[in-house]
């Protein structure tokens, strides 16, 4: 089982997913104090790997944003209180779309790709309220945190 966080500077994005039956069990995007607490009293840690996406610096000056970023996410991993891993976003991008150039909807349309196409709709992987997809309910960051876990897995 992977917790997998896109962290930033106000709220963060989360999934928990089975990488075995490729299920997303819980997910959420959340101010980051809510997110911290929910990582630091995480039901049985001892079956999950925490994935927490990494900043990486691209030699171009950042701003007060990154910074923020950073600091959340060694927040949550301290909250954790075990073992985590770190995983750039560029590796998100080559795993999943094999260009460091992809964007956004590259990845989520990579993500889309990889899941069945079960339930109704013009997306069955998304579905629709009266019959669900796989990735009901992925919305906004979560798919950069649904990302971070299946590169991961």
């Amino acid at each position: 089982m992977i917790l997998a966080i896109d962290p930033g500077t106000e709220q963060s994005a989360w999934v928990a997913y089975d990488p075995v039956s490729m299920a997303i069990h819980k997910r959420d995007v959340a101010i980051n104090d809510v997110v911290l607490w929910r990582v630091g009293t995480w039901p049985k840690k001892h079956e999950y790997t925490l994935v927490i996406e990494s900043v990486e610096s691209y030699g171009m000056p950042v701003g007060r944003e990154v910074f923020e970023t950073v600091f959340w996410s060694g927040r949550f991993a301290e909250a954790w209180q075990g073992s985590f891993e770190r995983l750039p976003r560029r590796e998100v991008k080559l795993h999943l779309c094999n260009s460091a150039r992809a964007k956004d909807s590259n990845i989520r349309q990579a993500l889309l790709d990889k899941f069945p196409r079960t339930g109704g709709g013009k997306t069955p992987q998304i579905g629709t309220k009266a019959q669900p997809g796989p990735l009901y309910g992925v919305s906004k960051d979560i798919w950069s945190a649904l990302a971070v876990a299946v590169t991961w897995a």
